[in-house]
């Protein structure tokens, strides 16, 4: 079985924010495969088909990890089957960038996914929410939603991470890198280097 997590925060009050976008991708792989997600004690999880479970984790973003901990345990995934979306500020709006580990970059999602199962081995795609140039604190910007003009790009963005994360389930992380490791909003620069 594999496990796809979006993170994000829950609640209406983070709705839609570049945090959440995380929560954006598990939501269109749940419309495209025509799932709906179910309440559970640390996360709404939904299946698709008996291979594929999708993640919400419900514990905020700092405690993603005891979510995912438990999703693994429970179901019995390892680490290489586990695949995290997350969002990434460093990243051009749109971009994706897919790696099989590494570190949490900042990240306090992925920081508290690699505390709580001790490795950074595990696959995890970011999509890039971009910086605003006059939010000046990080976490304003990451909790701040969308401008109308950003929409089309970043809904792009999420259509092809959800395919990105069809391939990992079919074809593999390598695959993957692969495919997606490219720009994402119109422009074709190449592969990006694998570092």
């Amino acid at each position: 079985m594999k496990l796809i997590v979006g993170l994000g925060n829950p609640g209406p009050e983070y709705s839609d924010t570049r945090h959440n976008i995380g929560f954006r991708v598990a939501e269109e792989l749940a419309r495209r495969h025509n799932v709906k997600f179910r309440r559970g004690a640390n996360a709404r999880t939904a299946k698709i088909g008996k291979e594929v479970l999708l993640a919400e984790p419900t514990t905020f973003m700092n405690l993603s990890g005891w979510a995912v901990r438990h999703l693994l345990s429970y179901y019995k995934i390892t680490h290489p089957e586990l695949l995290v979306v997350v969002d990434d500020a460093d990243l051009p709006l749109g971009r994706l960038r897919i790696r099989e580990r590494g570190s949490a970059g900042g990240h306090n999602g992925l920081k508290s996914i690699i505390e709580q199962l001790g490795t950074d081995e595990f696959p995890r795609l970011r999509i890039g929410v971009g910086r605003s140039p006059w939010v000046e604190d990080l976490r304003d910007h990451v909790l701040s939603r969308f401008q109308p003009e950003e929409e089309d790009r970043i809904e792009l963005a999420v259509k092809q991470a959800a395919d990105a994360a069809d391939v990992f389930v079919t074809d593999g992380i390598h695959n993957v890198m692969n495919r997606f490791n490219v720009e994402t909003v119109g422009t074709s620069t190449g592969r990006e280097p694998e570092a």
